[in-house]
């Protein structure tokens, strides 16, 4: 009997029971507006087996509905009614399916400029991106914006999918022209050649999306799931300092466990045991892991990703928002943060603007220092000193917080060097930050 796990999808809170595989995927899509990457998702779902009968019946009567002569393969991936009504995806859709090689974890992104958080918060744990682009159309502003996203939030493995080559008819010097020029625009953003993949695909036809096509036989590389199948990706930091922040402070206060404190929360980084000695921020407090616990007992050691509750020898004052880390390499512990921000609201970002800082489990105020550079990414420029962010910009600010944090530059710990910042008026996200991240090797500033 193969053996299975359940997970809770993201987006609709259910759980979705996958065969275990010892190699695990997170790859997001991105694109602009029109470009089929729901379409291309739901090939990949459809052409898989991934997606469950009723949910097929579904799609084929809402396809009929529209009038349409063959299912439209988006529903699957598209679940808000507004994106159905509209034909645009607007949230992120989370989507989980397996081959006998790989498991993967899909984050479909929005393609509109105005859902660009969205873009930012699916990508952000991403070890690989696709990267679409309309084969008529070739590489766009939108196509420029994501890449230079994915690039600074340290996406290490691209491919560039040449959608609709179909209506090309599938031109080699077409797909040759667009993956030359997309292919010196990454490597402007720091990817390495071997980083970057370039596929013609028709998510509405199938071709080159599983099985290699014979209508592009000028083409000699891997299908798409090929590609995903096989190409090395960077597993999940276990071998980097244990992070944990804590989320909740479990006190049962039972006849059963009566002395019971457990400190729960996701493995940020790292790997933890029983024995371990650990430091506890902001406090600086060091203790030692006497247990570590989870939903389904005691296990010997927990890695990144896992969610647990750790108990420990000494009674430490912890509370949610502190950070259990390896003592031995703990993070820095500062009020004063240089960072790199993806602006994502309305209005502008000014220097001496208040707001809230969001880092773990952790929100603090906060006040911005210095604005120091603006990015286009449309140039691969940077403006020193500019007077605002707007919707959209990437730029280096410096930020100063009532309180010190426990960090780690974000090449480093993606989960640990990254944070949020939120308006304090209303609650909404404003922005997100990765520490450390510096704008080159886009560009040095200039005016």
């Amino acid at each position: 009997m193969t053996e299975t796990t359940t997970r809770t999808a993201p987006d609709s809170g259910t759980e979705v029971t996958l065969p275990v595989h010892t190699d695990l995927l997170r790859l997001a899509t991105a694109g602009s507006v029109d470009d089929g990457k729901s379409t291309l998702v739901g090939r990949l779902l459809h052409d898989t087996k991934s997606v469950l009968a009723d949910q097929l019946d579904a799609v084929h009567r809402a396809s009929a509905d529209r009038g349409l002569a063959t299912p439209d393969l988006s529903l699957l991936v598209d679940g808000l009614r507004a994106e159905r009504e509209q034909g645009i995806t607007i949230d992120v859709a989370y989507r989980y399916f397996a081959t006998p090689k790989r498991t993967f974890v899909l984050a479909d992104t929005p393609g509109h400029v105005q859902y660009t958080r969205n873009t930012v918060t699916g990508a952000s744990t991403a070890q690989l991106a696709v990267l679409l682009v309309d084969a008529r159309n070739g590489v766009v502003e939108q196509t420029r914006r994501h890449a230079a996203v994915l690039a600074l939030l340290g996406v290490p493995q691209l491919v560039l999918a040449v959608n609709k080559i179909d209506m090309v008819d599938f031109d080699e010097a077409t797909f040759t022209s667009i993956a030359e020029e997309f292919s010196a625009h990454a490597k402007a953003l720091g990817y390495a050649d071997d980083a970057v993949t370039t596929i013609p695909v028709s998510a509405l036809l199938g071709d080159n999306v599983v099985e290699r096509s014979e209508n592009t036989p000028w083409y000699s590389g891997p299908s798409l799931l090929e590609h995903l199948e096989n190409v090395p990706v960077a597993p999940d930091p276990h071998d980097a300092p244990f992070r944990m922040p804590v989320q909740y402070v479990i006190r049962p206060r039972t006849a059963e466990h009566p002395d019971y404190r457990g400190y729960a929360g996701q493995v940020a980084a790292g790997v933890v045991k029983a024995g371990d000695e650990v430091v506890v921020q902001p406090a600086g407090v060091r203790t030692t892991v006497s247990k570590v616990d989870t939903a389904d007992g005691e296990r010997s050691e927990a890695a990144a990703g896992h969610s647990v509750t750790l108990l420990l020898e000494d009674d430490v004052d912890i509370s949610r928002g502190d950070l259990i880390a390896a003592a031995e390499t703990a993070p820095v512990l500062t009020d004063e943060l240089d960072a790199t921000v993806c602006w994502l609201a309305e209005k502008a970002l000014n220097p001496g603007a208040k707001l809230l800082v969001k880092h773990g489990a952790r929100t603090v105020q906060a006040m911005v220092t210095e604005l120091s550079a603006r990015f286009d990414e449309q140039q691969l420029t940077s403006v020193a000193a500019p007077d605002s962010l707007q919707l959209n910009e990437i730029g280096r600010v410096q930020l100063r917080t009532a309180e010190p944090l426990p960090v780690d530059d974000y090449a480093e710990s993606r989960r640990n060097g990254s944070f949020l910042v939120i308006d304090p008026s209303d609650g909404t996200t404003l922005a997100a930050g990765m520490i450390g991240v510096p704008l080159a090797p886009f560009a040095e500033a200039s005016r």
